[in-house]
């Protein structure tokens, strides 16, 4: 009893209490006790359940708080569990749902995501395969997230127009030479129907297409801090040709964004509308998040609005513009956003016209029509120089 409690407790005092219960009790050596337990009493089973009736009719407040001779060990965050439920708050906060879905699956389901594809050109040797399964539709563990997202998504869309979800979770590789399979972290964001749910006062009809997903990934990025961020357009069998990129961050590929291959959209049994997914390598995005950052001061003084068009051809990437216009600008440049693009007359065939605004700021003084001027020059020259851009009549 005292090793349990921390205090001593007499043993008539214990024998007393019991009784008092309905135990029967009799000593059999000293300091020992044998206790019969009436058949009423299912709840007591082991010496501690005993020791818990004495404390109780002792008196819990009788029972004296000590602090813990040694010191506490040191408390550490999970930097990596921290970060997967920012990206999860994040996501919620632009209006996704969460879902959680089974790690197993099929073969002829990744084989899905390939069009014209079966499951007898998987390499099977990578995959983890369950010796004995339940179910013929979960035989091995996923290489991807999207199958089942996919499938969550066909069986809600039987019933809505309109569906926008994540998972996060683990995927299981097998490589030669190793005993257990890897077991990565990935995001998956499956997207479709209208741009806005339906509202008394109206509502967007369009369909949300690839880049409103373009929107959440950089929202991602943005709250994590992330920078250094490249979409590149790229091909991959699971997403429509043309409406696909690659996203790479200071240089490591982490993962694909696009719509859906109509063929792959038959597959699953999902309804003919443009479906946006990605799958990002969870583990590769979380590594470029810094651990500190810098904020800038408000600046007192007033920011100078400018908007600046250009006309370049139709090959050079908006992006390719935006960079090289923030990194002409200088520190007095504090954004630069793509607000229109045009293509017909009076832009030349095979042109096309590119609208950015720009915001000037200075955090130490008002910046004169002059200066800002003089900044906008240097763009225009640096845009024709590099990048063959006209400057829009």
């Amino acid at each position: 009893i005292e090793r349990i409690l921390g205090i001593p407790i007499a043993i008539d005092e214990s024998v007393s209490i019991l009784e008092s219960l309905e135990f029967e009790c009799e000593q059999i050596a000293e300091g020992t006790l044998q206790v019969t337990v009436p058949p009423h009493r299912l709840d007591c089973q082991y010496p501690a359940d005993l020791i818990e009736e004495v404390a109780r009719i002792h008196g819990y407040d009788r029972i004296p708080v000590t602090e813990m001779a040694d010191q506490l060990p040191p408390q550490r965050s999970n930097r990596a569990l921290d970060l997967e439920e920012r990206v999860r708050d994040i996501l919620v906060g632009s209006g996704l749902q969460e879902i959680v879905t089974y790690s197993l699956t099929s073969l002829d389901r990744e084989a899905a995501l390939l069009p014209g594809a079966s499951a007898a050109d998987l390499p099977l040797d990578t995959f983890v395969v369950l010796a004995n399964p339940i179910n013929p539709e979960r035989t091995v563990m996923r290489h991807s997230l999207l199958p089942n997202a996919l499938e969550t998504a066909a069986a809600n869309l039987r019933n809505r127009d309109r569906l926008a979800i994540f998972e996060v979770g683990k995927v299981f590789w097998l490589e030669p030479g190793m005993e257990l399979p890897a077991e990565p972290r990935r995001l998956s964001i499956v997207m479709t129907g209208s741009r806005d749910e339906r509202h008394w006062l109206g509502a967007d009809p369009s369909e949300l297409d690839f880049f409103d997903l373009k929107g959440i990934v950089e929202t991602i990025l943005g709250r994590l801090h992330v920078t250094g961020a490249v979409y590149q357009p790229a091909d991959h069998p699971t997403y429509q040709p043309g409406r696909t990129a690659r996203l790479a961050v200071n240089g490591v590929d982490i993962g694909w964004l696009g719509e859906l291959h109509p063929a792959v959209r038959q597959a699953f049994d999902l309804p003919a509308s443009r479906i946006a997914i990605a799958e990002l390598d969870l583990e590769a995005l979380l590594a470029q998040v810094p651990s500190t950052w810098f904020v800038d001061p408000i600046s007192p003084y007033p920011a100078v609005l400018q908007d600046l068009a250009v006309v370049v051809g139709e090959g050079v990437p908006a992006a390719a513009v935006q960079d090289l216009i923030a990194e002409t600008g200088g520190f007095l440049l504090k954004n630069v956003r793509l607000f229109d693009l045009y293509r017909g007359a009076p832009v030349p065939e095979g042109k096309k016209s590119l609208a950015y605004a720009l915001t000037f700021q200075s955090p130490d003084r008002t910046l004169s029509d002059a200066l800002v001027a003089k900044q906008v020059e240097r763009i225009v020259q640096r845009l024709k120089k590099e990048l063959g851009a006209e400057l829009r009549a």
